[in-house]
């Protein structure tokens, strides 16, 4: 049942080889449609922007059951999970149209003659998410049949030493370090958002009945605001990106145990994949696993807090347009004409249909930031989860969550009555 992807070539192209002086990354995905799902929604990228490749198929280096081996190049890589939505094979579409365009955006006039900063990555990655929401978003306009197709997505770039994660909707991003798993994304989901509240305990979360709402997606919306956050790697650093059928099946000690344990990544994302199945398989499962050494990365140091932090980017004007525009309809770049081909918090999540619930938002997008050299660590206060675009009022959630659950109380009755 599992539906490997493999478009063209993998990480590193079949030139690179391992290169012990810098960056080796071992990596390996898979995606599997679950013992339920008729078919699969989920999408997953794993791309070397160096050398403008994708997938898993590359036939030059190779580890331990087929795990690919590269190094980073000058331009960095990228890999990503996106969880489709809408029903029929809407979802898949769009989580496809998700993975085609970031990967797109991200190599597209990228100069061999130039490096690429952490900047320059970490601002392509969050332009190409918002050009994948807003393509989706279009091709949902145009097409009755996709009306309220959707995707999640949560990307991690690399560049040197520092891993940038992008995230929309409730797909998730982990690193393991010297044994000790930590959930580096927040899922934007209403679960979190009352627990972030104090309306709800993690033990109340467990069976909250509407743990299945997302906050948002790319897709439902012209416009998505997307959470930039970042660590700085070391040596024998773990990173495991995941759809909400491996992280609502298994437990994360379980997990974090099968990454601890695994000789190499295809044997962990194997074994992730065949417990998620053997808890119920009630989702597509997608998982990709990769594995960081090499003399470029240092050494870990005891007491080194790993832990979900921010990335401000800095203010940056282009002529014509203001400093930390967002991306719309009327200012982004030109798209592909719809219908056209296109080449933590470790919290319970809801398994069935997913929906978005839009709240009011800020009109804003990214806040524009004074520029500094090194991103800054949040304070404690800063790190209380702040999800884009659900600055809502606890009290409202409260309701919102109240009135629904009276009107399907409601319904039920009005049912059994009749």
């Amino acid at each position: 049942m599992t539906q490997p992807q493999t478009p063209t070539a993998g990480p590193g192209g079949s030139d690179s080889k391992p290169d012990v002086e810098g960056i080796c990354v071992s990596v390996f995905a898979r995606t599997d449609v679950g013992q339920i799902r008729e078919h699969n929604e989920d999408n997953f990228l794993v791309a070397d922007l160096t050398q403008k490749s994708r997938g898993l198929a590359d036939p030059g280096t190779t580890g331990p059951n087929n795990s690919r081996v590269a190094t980073i190049g000058r331009h960095g890589s990228v890999f990503a999970v996106c969880d489709g939505m809408g029903g029929a094979a809407a979802g898949e579409i769009a989580s496809q149209l998700a993975v085609d365009i970031v990967f797109e955006r991200l190599v597209d006039g990228l100069d061999d003659n130039r490096t690429l900063s952490r900047d320059d990555l970490a601002r392509r990655l969050v332009r190409a998410i918002e050009a994948a929401g807003l393509r989706i978003f279009q091709e949902a306009k145009v097409d009755r049949t996709r009306r309220g197709m959707g995707t999640t997505v949560t990307a991690a770039a690399l560049l040197d030493d520092h891993l940038f994660f992008a995230q929309v909707g409730d797909s998730r991003g982990y690193l393991l370090r010297h044994g000790q798993l930590v959930q580096l994304t927040r899922d934007q989901s209403l679960v979190n958002q009352l627990i972030e509240a104090g309306q709800l305990t993690e033990e109340e979360a467990e069976t909250f009945e509407h743990n299945n709402i997302i906050l948002q997606a790319l897709g439902t919306a012209d416009t998505v605001q997307v959470d930039l956050t970042y660590c700085e790697l070391r040596k024998g650093d773990t990173l495991m990106l995941c759809s909400d059928g491996l992280s609502g099946m298994v437990r994360f000690e379980d997990i974090r145990e099968v990454l601890r344990a695994a000789a190499d990544p295809a044997e962990a994302c194997q074994q992730l994949t065949d417990r998620a199945n053997q808890a119920g398989g009630h989702d597509n499962v997608t998982v990709i696993v990769a594995k960081f050494d090499g003399s470029k990365l240092p050494p870990i140091h005891e007491g080194e807090p790993l832990k979900y932090m921010k990335y401000v980017l800095p203010e940056e004007a282009t002529e014509g347009t203001e400093p930390g525009r967002r991306l719309t309809p009327e200012n982004s770049p030109a798209l592909p004409p719809p219908g056209s081909p296109t080449p933590g918090l470790n919290l319970p999540q809801g398994l069935g249909s997913t929906f978005v619930f839009s709240a009011p938002s800020n009109a804003g997008g990214l806040t524009p930031a004074s520029y500094s050299p090194r991103p800054a660590p949040l304070t404690p206060h800063d790190e209380e989860i702040d999800i884009p675009g659900t600055h809502v009022p606890g009290w409202v959630v409260v309701l919102i969550v109240v009135a629904v659950m009276g009107l399907l109380a409601a319904t039920a009755r009005f049912l059994l009555l009749d």
